[in-house]
């Protein structure tokens, strides 16, 4: 997922340095930095919860702290656009940057729900990945978050031949 930074925001800078860590291989540090920056923000900007409960979604070894955390991230996001992703007049100067999250937390959920084979769950998340994904752009994240959708679907897919 693209970075999206608001220039000169010291907490994003420091999500985004635990987010490289992370992506080189390093979840235990990148976890033990999320959990640190979390305590710090408390209830501050969603863009900063959304963000950071998305990723430290990643660095968790459970799937139900996994879920935990994605839920976590679309509260945030959900608290800032109000109906995630269908409030086109919201004036919050991160409401844009947090809609173009929402495909990718309802992804994440979905995946979470096939993981603890709670398919339902996973189906509602991914129907309502794909009723999101119209926010994003014809670039290489929405690329890339529309061809991830499609792989779930086929897993869902799978997933429901095998029960």
């Amino acid at each position: 997922m693209e970075q999206r930074e608001v220039p000169g925001d010291a907490v994003m800078t420091r999500i985004g340095q635990a987010i490289m860590l992370l992506h080189a291989g390093d979840r235990e540090e990148a976890r033990n930095r999320f959990g640190i920056i979390w305590s710090e923000i408390g209830e501050g900007a969603a863009l900063h919860r959304c963000t950071l409960a998305h990723y430290m979604a990643d660095t968790q070894d459970d799937p139900g702290d996994e879920l935990a955390w994605d839920l976590r991230a679309l509260t945030a996001a959900e608290g800032l656009t109000g109906a995630v992703g269908t409030d086109p007049g919201a004036e919050h100067r991160d409401a844009t940057a947090v809609r173009a999250l929402v495909p990718s937390l309802h992804l994440n959920l979905a995946a979470d729900y096939l993981k603890l084979q709670h398919f339902e769950s996973a189906r509602i998340h991914l129907d309502r990945a794909w009723d999101a994904v119209g926010v994003l752009e014809d670039d290489g994240y929405g690329g890339g978050i529309r061809a991830a959708i499609g792989r779930m679907e086929q897993r869902m897919r799978g997933s429901a031949a095998g029960e």
